[in-house]
């Protein structure tokens, strides 16, 4: 904005960073040589600016204003006789609520456009029309809401819609009440003296702060979100969100940032996006990556070749993705929104492109994704290393599955049974694996496959059983896929030139 833009706010002034918590004009900054704030006969405190244009001012007509305060809750208010309060600040927060302010129907908590801007951006914290309190990513284009988890109703995320009052406080304690029946706690609640804020942050998350009196910094001691990746549109349109271990941005085969260093704006396509029935397209398939919402059409226990002619019938359709828990399950996508990648979805996408456009040298995410750059010592796969373990109880897996093509492979896995605080070796191994898949390396898999193939088998399929043996012996028993789906994968898979080759 430059440094001669000046904003009418307030802020900590024991916090090392002036943390700021009420703007009086975010969105149009004033002229830091001639602009004035002043309190008028009239009742109104208004900002005017060099040209003595008004900024920004308050709503109030009364003439009985007799003065304004800053009071030490951080409230700015206008009073008239008897102490009586005709404005406050509390009544038009920007970002930040503090504690005793109360949060009503008609207020809202709008995050910054990023970090360093003070701008309004594209992520709200509010009262929804069904009476309970949302997060929702509200862009130029696309509105969708990310908390509580739409993945359930009011009541499966403990709220209710039933009270119609609208209102939510905290207090110094940092005990947060809602008429929805949202209540949490900070972590360090119960402890006198502590200055606290909660503040829906630029990325899109809820959190509650503790400031340390010693040092001046922040602390987080409550937020909506622990999974930064769960925040839809945190990466933009089309992008995908992966941790890395932390949230990466990146896009897809045949997409770039639309604008470098900022990801608002998600990733466009490098083709001609006008795809008709007729044109001649393929798909690239994006393992464990999936875009909640914006479905065309859901199928329940169909194969992927069925959803694939599904997707290739609707020229609106961008992408498929198929999921293998439950049997087979088939969603075609209109919108590439909130795109995420964890290795523990139990299925992929399948990205619908032109035949024509080159994707041989892309990696299966093209932006920067730290993964494949990590410098990190790993341990050879089938390497004597491997198997040096010094749990109390080991025991020996072995997982065998097969497809007519390739034969035999047989994957080798150890699984630690004693409580170790390091990661156990088969967590390392199944991560090492995926990160190989993940960054296109093919190399390793000639180290597990039977060598009486003499390297006639197909890699692609070598490399489903690899992700399928390592999906069956997940630490969480929920993670893994049902026979159904095994058998279902394996039957996908036989047909190599269709898919695996």
């Amino acid at each position: 904005m430059g440094q001669n833009a000046y904003w009418f706010s307030i802020w900590f002034t024991n916090s090392k960073d002036r943390t700021v918590v009420w703007m009086a004009n975010r969105d149009r900054p004033a002229n830091g040589r001639g602009s004035r704030v002043s309190l008028r006969r009239g009742g109104a405190m208004v900002l005017t600016d060099v040209d003595g244009s008004i900024i920004w001012e308050t709503n109030t007509t009364s003439t009985d204003v007799e003065r304004a305060e800053l009071l030490d809750t951080g409230n700015l208010v206008l009073i008239g006789p008897g102490s009586k309060i005709l404005w406050q600040s509390f009544d038009f927060p920007t970002d930040t609520l503090l504690p005793n302010q109360l949060f009503i129907k008609r207020t809202k908590l709008i995050a910054r456009l990023h970090s360093g801007s003070y701008a309004s951006g594209y992520f709200s914290f509010f009262f929804d029309n069904d009476n309970v309190l949302r997060l929702i990513y509200d862009g130029p284009d696309i509105s969708s809401i990310y908390w509580p988890s739409p993945d359930f109703d009011v009541f499966g995320n403990g709220r209710t819609n039933y009270n119609s009052s609208r209102t939510a406080v905290y207090d110094e304690m940092g005990h947060f009440i809602s008429s929805d029946q949202l209540q949490f706690s900070a972590s360090d609640t119960g402890l006198s003296r502590i200055e606290r804020r909660l503040t829906i942050d630029h990325d899109g998350n809820l959190r509650l702060y503790s400031l340390k009196n010693d040092t001046g910094l922040w602390v987080i001691s409550w937020q909506a979100l622990s999974q930064l990746c769960n925040v839809h549109g945190i990466c933009g349109i089309n992008s995908i969100c992966a941790y890395t271990p932390d949230p990466e941005c990146s896009c897809p085969p045949g997409y770039e940032i639309t604008e470098p260093g900022n990801w608002n704006k998600g990733c466009k396509p490098m083709f001609n996006q006008t795809l008709s029935q007729s044109q001649q397209v393929k798909f690239v398939q994006l393992p464990h990556v999936d875009y909640w919402g914006f479905d065309l059409n859901f199928s329940a226990s169909t194969t992927l070749d069925s959803c694939m002619e599904l997707c290739l019938g609707d020229y609106r359709c961008k992408a498929f993705s198929y999921r293998l828990d439950g049997g087979g399950r088939c969603f075609t996508k209109g919108v590439l929104f909130n795109g995420y990648r964890s290795p523990s979805f139990p299925g992929n996408v399948y990205l619908r492109l032109p035949v024509s456009f080159e994707t041989s040298q892309l990696r299966i995410l093209n932006g920067t994704d730290p993964i494949c750059q990590s410098s990190e010592s790993e341990t050879t796969i089938g390497s004597p290393s491997m198997y040096s373990i010094n749990t109390k109880r080991t025991r020996w897996v072995y997982f065998y599955s097969f497809a007519s093509a390739i034969g035999f492979i047989e994957l080798l896995f150890i699984v630690s049974e004693g409580r170790e605080e390091h990661e156990s070796d088969l967590a390392r191994f199944g991560r090492v694996v995926k990160r190989k898949i993940q960054c296109g390396e093919v190399s390793w898999i000639e180290e597990i496959v039977d060598p009486r193939l003499n390297g006639k088998f197909s890699r692609k399929q070598a490399t489903t059983m690899v992700e399928l043996g390592i999906s069956c012996v997940e630490e969480d028993r929920n993670k893994r896929p049902t026979m159904d789906a095994v058998v279902q994968a394996l039957l996908e898979c036989q047909d190599v030139d269709a898919r695996c080759s």
